[in-house]
């Protein structure tokens, strides 16, 4: 090989080994920090709460955890929407090691409930199927979130 083709083999090698450290770096930062809110977003929220929903009879006034290390732990529906993690910014803060800083969210849209995973790595599974997108949950669907089980109730 010629000298010129080594150093390009090295160069490049190098510059993979350099993207992986810093897409390494990068995961971490947002785990151990999390998510950046734009600051006209936290300035809208601080402004004014939305309105809170009107709840109707028989449907779940909070969301509990059934199973895990934070069992009974609770969190009312009212102050929807709920962030799930182990973040400190957390409604439900979860000790788990499998639990991304913002995990999932719970929020309502009419007089449905929805479960929404944020990215994290392990994943939100309702029942045992793993979710992608927003999904419908009702009142004893059980949300899995880690090793913890999260469920709506009245």
């Amino acid at each position: 090989m010629s000298e010129l083709t080594l150093f390009l083999i090295r160069f490049a090698y190098l510059a993979v080994l350099w993207i992986f450290v810093l897409s390494a770096i990068s995961v971490i930062r947002s785990d151990m920090f999390g998510a950046r809110i734009p600051e006209a977003r936290a300035a809208r929220k601080k402004a004014g709460k939305q309105a809170k929903p009107v709840r109707r009879r028989g449907q779940p006034t909070h969301l509990a955890v059934v199973e895990g290390a934070n069992a009974g732990e609770q969190a009312a529906l009212d102050d929807a929407p709920l962030l799930i993690g182990r973040g400190s910014d957390a409604a439900i803060r979860l000790d788990d090691d499998y639990v991304s800083t913002r995990h999932a969210r719970v929020a309502a849209s009419g007089d449905q409930w929805y479960v929404e995973d944020l990215g994290s790595t392990n994943g939100t599974y309702v029942g045992s199927v793993r979710i992608t997108q927003p999904t419908t949950i009702s009142l004893g669907t059980q949300v899995r979130i880690g090793k913890t089980i999260l469920e709506l109730r009245k």
